[in-house]
């Protein structure tokens, strides 16, 4: 007879643990025949000693299979997913979903909610006066074969271990666990039905991978967990030093990818979300090559196609589409002001951030309302030349004093007298 103490002393002892010990821990939490302090045991000895490729591959089957699968059986061709380890300013999903949907791609996305200073997708639609996020399965279907893609909330019967699991390993300092993190992200993936995957994997200040290393090791076993479940998936590693384009707060991210996708959108987003973008429009078979996919993007952009693919899945979703100078209501926008002349050496993404959050742009709890108005625009970015008394950032506020927000968004940015060159967005892609 199989117990958990038994499971939690091998992993202890650093030993591997076999697909049917690791279904039963899975199956005994989710049925709650096993306690949290067990659990809890597991998940340190796991933080401790880590995971093989088999066994990361084995949880991630066991999470997955811990409740629903979405059937997209009823969609024609292969349908398409991407995932961010989230970031500030990151509205990737916005620009990318209509960008490879005007290129005939089945986009069938299943987004989150933020928490703290990284943003949720779903927040940002629902920014949207009217979108609805709350589909029926047949109408998310329908949806994804009429227009081509579909962004809706997940289901809370998807993956209910992981939720378990997160929520634990949250109060018991075992979240920055590699396995543990690449089985709870493919769990979801692979449970929302998708064939291709390009994840995003965020290192820097404002993500939550600090090293190329770590970032390398999640992708990799992500890939690899994706590959032995018969997926096509890539994994892209990009750095989140600084804020992603230049808006960070719902509707002035939902501007800024309208922009992008008529083509005047920050240059980092754009050809971030043309890369990207790329690798799922060639892996699902659309194009022969990658340079094919990045040359019809390119074009999707130009016709405005990309653009009105957007108005096409607001409007199906009951939304209105936001007219571009009547959009944002706030008090008052604020300009924050450089003290010194000189060149932007870093911005520090987990600050503006933070300062986001602050002003209402995000939630610090789960229960907390979000201001869809409020947020920064800045203004200047890493190897910016700046001039005494030049505005580094705006802020959209409706507090009636923000004095220290406007100090730490000041102090994100560090200024030197020499000349900063830009670093690369992308800094690996991993197939």
């Amino acid at each position: 007879m199989m117990r958990m103490v038994d499971i939690i002393e091998k992993k202890r002892d650093n030993f591997t643990l076999s697909r049917k010990e690791i279904n039963y821990f899975i199956e005994g939490y989710v049925n709650s025949s096993i306690p949290d302090y067990q659990v809890s045991a597991l998940l340190m000895a796991i933080y401790y000693n880590g995971m093989t490729d088999e066994e990361a591959t084995h949880l991630t089957e066991a999470i997955l299979k811990s409740g629903d699968t979405i059937d997209l059986s009823g969609i024609d061709g292969k349908k398409v997913d991407k995932h961010s380890t989230g970031g500030v300013g990151d509205k990737t999903t916005l620009v990318l979903g209509p960008l490879v949907a005007s290129c005939g791609a089945k986009v069938a996305k299943l987004s989150g909610r933020g928490l703290g200073h990284t943003g949720g997708t779903l927040d940002k639609l629902e920014s949207i006066e009217g979108f609805n996020i709350n589909l029926a399965s047949e109408q998310f279907v329908k949806q994804v074969n009429d227009i081509n893609i579909a962004v809706a909330g997940q289901t809370a019967k998807l993956a209910p271990a992981d939720k378990m699991l997160y929520a634990l390993r949250d109060v018991t300092g075992t979240v920055p666990s590699i396995p543990l993190i690449a089985s709870s992200i493919m769990s979801k993936k692979l449970a929302s039905g998708a064939d291709v995957i390009v994840l995003d994997v965020k290192i820097g200040e404002g993500a939550f991978m600090k090293t190329i290393e770590d970032a390398r090791k999640l992708s990799k076993l992500m890939v690899k967990i994706g590959t032995n479940f018969d997926r096509k998936v890539v994994a892209f590693i990009t750095d989140m030093s600084e804020p992603l384009g230049f808006a960070v707060g719902n509707k002035l991210e939902v501007l800024e990818a309208i922009r992008t996708l008529q083509g005047n959108g920050p240059d980092d987003l754009q050809n971030l979300c043309i890369e990207i973008g790329s690798y799922l429009v060639h892996n699902s078979g659309i194009t022969e090559t990658i340079k094919e996919a990045r040359k019809m993007i390119q074009k999707k952009i130009t016709s405005l196609e990309a653009s009105d693919k957007f108005k096409e899945l607001i409007e199906a979703q009951g939304g209105k589409v936001p007219d571009l100078n009547d959009y944002i209501h706030t008090n008052g926008i604020i300009a924050v002001k450089s003290e010194q002349a000189g060149y932007v050496k870093s911005l520090n993404a987990l600050d503006i951030g933070l300062s986001a959050m602050r002003l209402g742009a995000g939630r610090e709890t789960k229960d907390d309302t979000i201001d869809m108005d409020v947020g920064i625009v800045l203004n200047k970015k890493v190897g910016d030349k700046v001039e005494a008394d030049e505005v580094l950032a705006y802020v959209y506020n409706n507090k009636a004093d923000i004095t220290e927000e406007i100090k730490t968004i000041l102090g994100a940015f560090t200024i030197t007298e020499n000349v900063v060159e830009k670093k690369p967005l992308i800094l690996e892609i991993i197939e």
